[in-house]
C-alpha cells in the first residue's frame, strides 16, 4: 500500500533542488523577500501541509477566516453561534451550549461532525479521525484565537475527509513581544459562566504560555418531578506551551515547541426529547426517564513541533502528536413498556404518540414494570497519534513563480468499547436501581486504523493567473476486533476480525485570475471519506466537487460569491445513537448511493464611516443548498427513498447578518440568524408536521466599553426575543434551542 506513496514523496522532495538550479540568485532573493512580506502582512497560519502563511483571499478555493476580533465581538462559548457567520456551513444544534456540535460543510451529513476534517493547530483532533471520527470531544471554542474553514479544491490537502472540507481551530499562541497576559470572565442567566486567562512571554531564545478556560451552567431544562436537578455542565481546560528558538537575527529560524493540554467535561445531557404537544406547552421540560443521563469526558493532548525557516523562503515543519480521550455517557437506551420481557424502541413513541399514550406516560414519570428501564453505559476510550512533516519551497522557473508544498503524515488511531447496561424500575417518578450486566456484555470490541497520507501541491503564478494543482494519497488499513461479552479482559482473543484496505488518490486543481480588485476562481477536486472498520459492504464515500465564483476586496467593501456542485457516487449513512439508529450495531455504515449537492455561498462586508471614530460595520453570510438523492431505493437505515428526495437536516436557506456601531471606546453589534425548515427524514414536497423542524430567526446582541486601553466591560444577550424553537427531532423527540441568556463581564490585558 505504501510503496507508491513513498516513491512519489521521494520525487517530490527532489523537485525543489532541481528547480533551484534554474533560479538566478537575484530572482531567489526577490522571491524570498516577497514570501517574507506575505507572512508579515497576512498572519494566517496555513494548516497541515504548509508551514508558512497565505492570504485566504488568494486561495484557489473557498477559505474563510474568523479572527480574534470576530470571535471577541460576541465572545460566544458555543461553536454553532461562531460558525454561522461562514457561508456553506451546516450545523444542527443539540444541547444549547455547543458541547456536542454537529457540523457539515456544503451539504455533507452533519451528525457528530464526522464528515469533515476537524483540526486544532493543523493536527487532527477528532477522537479517532479514521476509525471513529464522531466528535464526542470538541475543543472549547471560547479559548480559540481564530477559526479557519476551507472547502472545495483547497480542502483536499486536509484529509482524510475531503468532500465537505476542513475546520481548523487555532489556539492561543505564545506572545512574541515580551511578557503579556489576558483574562476575561462573564456571568449570567442560570449561573452561566465563561472565563479565560493566560500569561506568557518570549525572550530571545525561550517562550512559554500557561492558559486556563472554564465554562459551565446549571442548565435551562427542568426534569419532571425533580425541579432542582442540575441539567447543566462544567468544562475545565488547562494548557501549557514551551518553545525554544534561535535569536531573531539568526540566518536560519529554528523553533521547537512543546504543547500539553488537559480538558475535562461533565454534562448532565440526554438524547431524550419531547412529544410535539409537550414541546408546544413547555419546550424546556425533560422527562423523568432521563434523570440519570450524564456524560463524562477526559481529554489529554500532546504535541511537539519543530520548524526551520530559511532566508530563501524554504520552510520545513515536523510535528509529533498524540490525543487520548476517555468518555462515558450513561443514557436511556430503551424501555420494556408492556412488561413482556422485550425492550421497545423509544423512537416509535414519538412517531405516533397518540397510539403510545401508556409508553409516553412512563417517559413522563409513571411507574414502570420491574427493571423495565434500561440505561446503557457508553464507555469508550480513544487514542490518536502520528507524525507529519511538511516542506514549503518558493522558486521561479520558466518565467513563472512557484510555491511547492509537500507533506506526509503517518497516523494511527483506535476506539475501544467495553460497555455494560443497568436496569431500573421507575417508581413514583424516581429511577430505582435493580441490576446491571457484567462489563463487556453490551459491547466488547476495538476499531483500529493505520494510515499514511501524502500530499503535493504547486502554486504557480503566471502574471494575473494562478494555478494550484494538487494530489493527495490516502492509504488506510482498518481493523475491527470483536470479543466475547463474557471475556472482558480479552484473554481468549477476538471472536471475529474484519479488515479493510483502502488506497485512494485524490487530485485537485484550483485556479484564480486577478482583475484589479476582483479575483475570479474555479476548482475541481476529488472528494473522499473512508468507511469505518468492520463494514465490508460499505463503500467509501466519493464525489467530484466543482466550484466557481468571484471575490472582490477594496478598502471599503468585501464581497464573495461562490457556486458549488458536489456529485456523490456514494453517500454513507453512519449508525449512531445520536441519529436514533436502531438497525445493526452502533458504528455500522450504510450505502446511500448517488447524491447531488449544489448551492451558492454569498458573503459581504462593508463599514461606512462618519468620522475616524464612528463607523457602522455591516456583514452578511448566505447559503443556498439543494441536496438530493439521485436514485430510488429501500434501506433499513435511510428508509424508503425516492429519486429527488431531499437529504434530512440540510437547510435550504441560511442567512446570518451582523450590524454594528463603533463610537470611540463604545461598540454594539446585533446578529440575526435565519434557518429555513428542516426535514427529519428523506422526502420531497411539503414536510409533514411530525417530521418537520420549523424555520427560525434568532437575534443576539453584544456591546462593550473600553474604560482604558487594557480594560473593558462587555455584555451580551443570546436569543434576545426569547424565541422558543426546536433544533432537532433526533434521536427521540423534539429538543429546544437555548432560551434568552443575559451575561455580563470584563476583559483585561497587559
Amino acid at each position: 500500500m505504501y510503496r507508491t506513496a513513498v516513491s512519489s514523496l521521494a520525487i517530490a522532495l527532489s523537485a525543489p533542488a532541481v528547480a533551484q538550479e534554474t533560479t538566478g540568485p537575484d530572482d531567489g532573493e526577490v522571491r524570498a523577500e516577497q514570501i517574507a512580506d506575505e507572512r508579515r502582512e497576512n498572519p494566517v497560519d496555513s494548516i497541515i501541509v504548509v508551514g508558512g502563511r497565505i492570504d485566504p483571499y488568494r486561495i484557489a478555493g473557498s477559505a474563510d477566516l474568523i479572527d480574534s476580533e470576530d470571535l471577541r465581538r460576541f465572545d460566544h462559548g458555543d461553536v454553532n453561534r461562531v460558525l454561522r457567520q461562514v457561508p456553506g456551513v451546516n450545523t444542527q444544534e443539540e444541547d444549547g451550549f455547543g458541547l456536542f456540535p454537529n457540523i457539515g460543510l456544503r451539504g455533507s451529513p452533519v451528525e457528530r461532525s464526522s464528515n469533515i476534517t476537524l483540526m486544532e493547530d493543523g493536527v487532527l483532533i477528532a477522537p479517532a479521525p479514521y476509525a471513529a471520527p464522531a466528535a464526542y470531544y470538541f475543543p472549547a471554542i471560547g479559548r480559540m484565537q481564530a477559526v479557519e474553514v476551507t472547502k472545495g479544491a483547497a480542502a483536499i490537502r486536509y484529509g482524510p475527509r475531503t468532500i465537505g472540507g476542513a475546520v481548523n481551530l487555532r489556539s492561543t499562541d505564545i506572545p512574541t513581544d515580551g511578557l503579556a497576559g489576558y483574562a476575561s470572565g462573564q456571568y449570567g442567566s442560570r449561573d452561566y459562566y465563561q472565563g479565560q486567562a493566560w500569561v506568557g512571554g518570549d525572550t530571545d531564545y525561550v517562550g512559554a504560555l500557561l492558559e486556563t478556560y472554564q465554562q459551565g451552567s446549571d442548565g435551562f431544562k427542568t426534569i419532571d418531578g425533580l425541579p432542582d436537578a442540575d441539567t447543566g455542565f462544567e468544562r475545565q481546560d488547562y494548557r501549557g506551551r514551551l518553545a525554544v528558538h534561535t535569536a531573531p537575527d539568526a540566518p536560519v529560524e529554528a523553533r521547537l515547541e512543546f504543547v500539553y493540554g488537559r480538558s475535562d467535561l461533565e454534562a448532565n445531557e440526554t438524547y431524550l426529547g419531547l412529544a410535539d404537544t409537550d414541546f408546544a406547552a413547555e419546550p424546556y421540560r425533560r422527562y423523568a426517564a432521563s434523570q440519570r443521563d450524564a456524560f463524562s469526558g477526559e481529554h489529554d493532548q500532546y504535541r511537539v513541533t519543530g520548524s526551520l525557516a530559511f532566508s530563501d523562503g524554504t520552510r520545513i515543519t515536523a510535528t509529533l502528536y498524540r490525543n487520548d480521550f476517555a468518555r462515558s455517557w450513561s443514557k436511556l437506551q430503551d424501555i420494556d413498556f408492556d412488561g413482556d420481557g422485550s425492550f421497545d424502541s423509544i423512537s416509535s413513541v414519538f412517531v405516533n404518540p397518540e397510539d403510545n399514550a401508556g409508553a409516553l406516560s412512563i417517559l413522563r414519570g409513571a411507574d414502570s414494570f420491574e427493571g423495565a428501564v434500561r440505561i446503557r453505559n457508553n464507555n469508550r476510550v480513544y487514542r490518536s497519534e502520528g507524525a507529519q512533516i511538511s516542506l514549503e519551497r518558493p522558486f521561479e522557473m520558466g518565467g513563472a513563480r512557484h510555491n511547492l508544498a509537500v507533506s506526509v503524515r503517518y497516523h494511527e488511531d483506535e476506539e475501544d468499547r467495553l460497555q455494560n447496561e443497568e436496569f431500573y424500575s421507575q417508581i413514583g417518578g424516581d429511577l430505582v436501581f435493580e441490576r446491571q450486566t457484567d462489563l463487556g456484555q453490551q459491547a466488547n470490541r476495538e476499531a483500529k486504523a493505520k494510515a499514511i497520507a501524502f500530499y503535493i501541491e504547486d502554486r504557480i503564478e503566471i502574471g494575473a493567473l494562478t494555478l494550484t494543482p494538487g494530489l493527495r494519497y490516502e492509504g488506510i488499513d482498518l481493523t475491527r476486533l470483536d470479543y466475547a461479552g463474557s471475556d472482558p479482559d480479552r484473554s481468549n482473543g477476538p471472536t471475529r476480525v474484519r479488515q479493510t484496505n483502502i488506497d485512494q488518490w485524490l487530485p485537485g486543481l484550483g485556479a484564480t485570475y486577478e482583475l484589479g480588485d476582483a479575483i475570479l476562481l474555479a476548482g475541481v477536486s476529488r472528494g473522499f471519506s473512508p468507511p469505518g472498520p468492520g463494514n465490508p459492504d460499505a463503500r467509501a464515500e466519493e464525489s467530484w466537487n466543482y466550484e466557481a465564483g468571484v471575490r472582490y476586496r477594496s478598502d471599503k467593501v468585501q464581497v464573495s460569491a461562490i457556486g458549488f456542485y458536489n456529485d456523490y457516487s456514494n453517500l454513507l449513512g453512519n449508525c449512531t445513537q445520536s441519529v436514533g439508529c436502531s438497525v445493526g450495531d452502533i458504528g455500522d455504515q450504510f450505502n446511500g448511493g448517488a447524491v447531488t449537492v449544489k448551492g451558492l455561498e454569498l458573503s459581504a462586508a462593508v463599514e461606512p464611516r462618519l468620522s475616524n471614530s464612528v463607523s457602522f460595520p455591516l456583514s452578511l453570510a448566505y447559503t443556498f443548498t439543494d441536496a438530493e438523492f439521485d436514485s430510488s431505493f429501500d434501506s433499513e437505515f435511510f428508509g424508503d427513498v425516492n429519486e429527488g428526495d431531499d437529504l434530512p437536516y440540510i437547510a435550504r436557506h441560511q442567512l446570518y447578518v451582523e450590524a454594528g456601531v463603533n463610537m470611540g471606546r463604545a461598540a454594539a453589534t446585533v446578529g440575526a440568524n435565519y434557518v429555513s425548515e428542516l426535514r427529519d427524514n428523506p422526502g420531497s414536497g411539503a414536510v409533514a408536521e411530525n417530521e418537520r423542524i420549523d424555520d427560525r430567526i434568532v437575534f443576539d446582541i453584544a456591546g462593550s466599553y473600553a474604560l482604558t486601553d487594557k480594560f473593558s466591560l462587555f455584555a451580551r444577550v443570546d436569543n434576545v426575543l426569547d424565541n422558543q424553537y426546536a433544533v432537532s427531532r433526533r434521536p427521540f423527540g423534539l429538543r429546544p434551542g437555548v432560551p434568552r441568556r443575559i451575561v455580563g463581564g470584563a476583559r483585561v490585558s497587559f
